[in-house]
């Protein structure tokens, strides 16, 4: 039967008096039996559109259509408004083609479509992992061949940022994938000019600068819009098959390095010796030599003051210099002084009278014994003065 057929009941009676054909809507409003009350239904809601914006006519009325679009245009015109981060940096896009880019802040563009917005983190460092992490299966991008015809197993990580946004994001396609497979060209580019040894030891600093350099140069060739911050090589080792080898060899360049240390250190002490004692002999000759030009300028100034003393008094001068000298050269010899007064014959002297004196041994006398008889030089000592 129908739906509004009410002259059949059904199973739930007949309706509440004042009820008919146009539902449930009484003088109480809607009703149902022991239950709260619930919102109206779709009709109700189209009822009471029709009756605040119909006309008489049973059309809208005339100032309905633009009470609507006005809304709807500033709901439209509100939707253009968004807030950018203050790490982050806004692509404003006409119709799909870039127009500019706005700063931190509250900003505004033409609602879509007409204009559309892409934010970007110009400040966030991000990090990309090649060669998968330590304990995990070697990945093929891990293994790499070395200048001397080596494999290595080499993990590292690339921390980059974007430096120009609309590069970054109407350039490439899939950026971290970019950065992924240009970091990995670049390692292997590297590897294969460096031997084993030296990425295994003491040469992993210049394999990251190498790396990140080359990185650089190949981003801002394609004009990725990317810089690269850091290239932090996390582990190189070489196979598993030929770790134990190259734990020997490992351990014999490090002896290797540790006898050069020791030789650069001697080599430093002995250099430092040197140096000390070719400054202390140049220091000493130049003490001398200082010392022999004073002396040389005083002995020139006292000769010029004597020779000055000369010119004035020849005489006397020449008996001042004649005494001083024999005073100097008698001082320490011996002496014998004779007076001539009443002597007409030749004094003869001993020749030991002018012999040095020298100090006689004295010796222990024996029981019974007297001591040992003086020396010539003693018996000289009573010769007349």
């Amino acid at each position: 039967m129908p739906w509004n057929d009410n002259a059949n009941p059904g199973p739930w009676g007949s309706p509440p008096p004042g009820e008919g054909e146009k539902g449930l809507r009484g003088p109480g409003g809607p009703r149902r039996p022991d239950g709260p009350q619930v919102p109206p239904q779709l009709n109700e809601i189209l009822r009471r559109l029709r009756d605040m914006f119909g006309g008489p006519g049973g059309g809208l009325r005339p100032g309905a259509f633009v009470v609507v679009a006005a809304v709807a245009f500033g709901f439209w015109a509100f939707s253009g408004l968004y807030q950018v981060g203050p790490n982050e940096q806004a692509l404003v896009t006409t119709f799909g083609s870039f127009s500019r880019k706005e700063g931190p802040g509250l900003r505004y563009h033409l609602p879509s479509p007409i204009e559309n917005v892409e934010k970007v983190a110009i400040t966030t460092l991000n990090k990309t992992d090649v060669g998968g992490s330590a304990g995990a299966d070697t990945p093929e991008e891990a293994l790499m061949l070395t200048g001397d015809e080596n494999i290595v197993d080499v993990n590292f990580s690339v921390t980059w940022r974007v430096s120009d946004a609309p590069n970054y994001v109407f350039t490439m396609r899939d950026p971290d994938d970019a950065v992924k497979a240009v970091a990995e060209s670049a390692m292997r580019e590297v590897v294969g000019k460096t031997d084993l040894q030296s990425i295994i030891t003491n040469g992993r600093g210049q394999l990251q600068r190498q790396t990140a350099d080359l990185m650089q140069k190949t981003l801002d060739r394609w004009g990725a819009g990317v810089t690269i911050v850091e290239v932090q090589v996390r582990s190189a080792n070489p196979p598993p098959e030929v770790v134990p080898a190259a734990r020997e060899v490992l351990n014999a360049g490090q002896e290797a390095q540790s006898k050069v240390n020791e030789a650069d250190t001697y080599r430093n002490r002995v250099v430092n010796e040197a140096k000390g004692d070719a400054s202390r002999i140049t220091q000493s000759a130049e003490a001398y030599r200082e010392q022999a030009v004073r002396e040389a300028l005083g002995e020139a100034s006292r000769f010029n003051q004597i020779y000055g003393e000369y010119r004035r008094a020849p005489e006397v001068t020449r008996q001042r210099l004649y005494i001083e000298t024999m005073q100097r050269v008698l001082a320490k010899s011996n002496k014998v002084v004779v007076d001539g007064k009443g002597t007409t014959a030749p004094i003869i002297l001993p020749p030991d009278v002018f012999r040095p004196k020298a100090k006689a041994p004295v010796e222990t006398a024996g029981p019974g014994e007297g001591q040992t008889a003086a020396s010539p030089d003693a018996a000289s000592a009573g010769a007349p003065k």
